[in-house]
């Protein structure tokens, strides 16, 4: 369930394969490291592919578009993501030291591909104002059953705040997910339970939650922690929304009384 990268390596850095690693999570997911003019070809006769640009400055060429696209921090800013269905070939060229995020699972649905820019991705701010601001977090919604019901896929980023928790209250779904982590600075560190079972989160490690389990997160004093999260719908049982555990539904109850506060 826990997966750590280390420093990643120049070109594929592969966190789960449909046929291999994690194959519970019925996705290909990895990370291409491109040094300044790289080039890289994707294309999956099988598979619908995202693309998310994680920081640099890539030229993505498809279907007769072209589009530059740049990203200094993602924590700063919102995100890029190319959308493509199988059989669509994308030309990936660095313009600068990029790095890329993929992921892709089967889908035989032929659809038009969307290039989702900062303006189209759907952010919250969840957590703020309950709970004394322990669980403040930023909920990025690249594209999910709601905008894209014709996908197999969701994909969305969630920034956490230093000394707070994410993915809470403690929530689960019937869907697999991966989380790919990384924090501000690179000694920041964080925690991740799946389940009865917790990990030290580090940057560039990840955990695979099957369905069912939940998976709050906390995030260390002093470092804010990003990580991307991933979920592959089931067949005839997509993902919408998070299914809250009944023991810490009373945290969302108007006025929740939470300790020491005893009025």
């Amino acid at each position: 369930m826990f997966g750590k990268l280390g420093e990643l390596k120049e070109g594929y850095n592969m966190l789960t394969e449909m046929t291999g690693q994690h194959k519970d999570m019925l996705m290909d997911i990895g990370i291409y490291k491109m040094f300044s003019g790289k080039r890289e070809i994707l294309i999956d006769d099988e598979k619908e592919t995202a693309i998310l640009l994680l920081e640099g400055k890539v030229r993505l060429e498809w279907e007769n578009n072209i589009a530059e696209i740049h990203r200094i921090s993602i924590f700063e800013e919102e995100p890029w993501c190319l959308h493509v269905a199988k059989r669509v070939t994308v030309h990936v060229t660095a313009l600068d030291d990029s790095e890329i995020l993929v992921q892709k699972t089967n889908n035989d649905i032929k659809f038009k591909s969307k290039l989702y820019v900062p303006d189209d991705c759907k952010s919250v701010v969840a957590g703020d104002g309950v709970w004394e601001g322990t669980a403040k977090r930023v909920i990025r919604t690249i594209f999910d059953y709601e905008n894209a019901p014709y996908s197999n896929m969701v994909i969305g980023e969630v920034i956490s705040y230093p000394g707070r928790w994410s993915s809470y209250p403690p929530h689960h779904h019937d869907q697999p997910e991966v989380y790919y982590y990384r924090f501000d600075k690179p000694q920041g560190f964080g925690c991740a339970m799946v389940g009865e079972d917790a990990y030290r989160v580090v940057d560039n490690s990840f955990i695979t939650i099957p369905g069912e389990l939940d998976h709050p997160q906390s995030t260390a004093p002093g470092y804010a922690m990003y990580f991307c999260w991933m979920i592959r719908h089931l067949d005839q049982n997509p993902w919408t929304d998070r299914i809250m555990e009944e023991e810490h539904k009373w945290l969302l109850e108007p006025n929740a009384k939470i300790w020491p506060k005893k009025e």
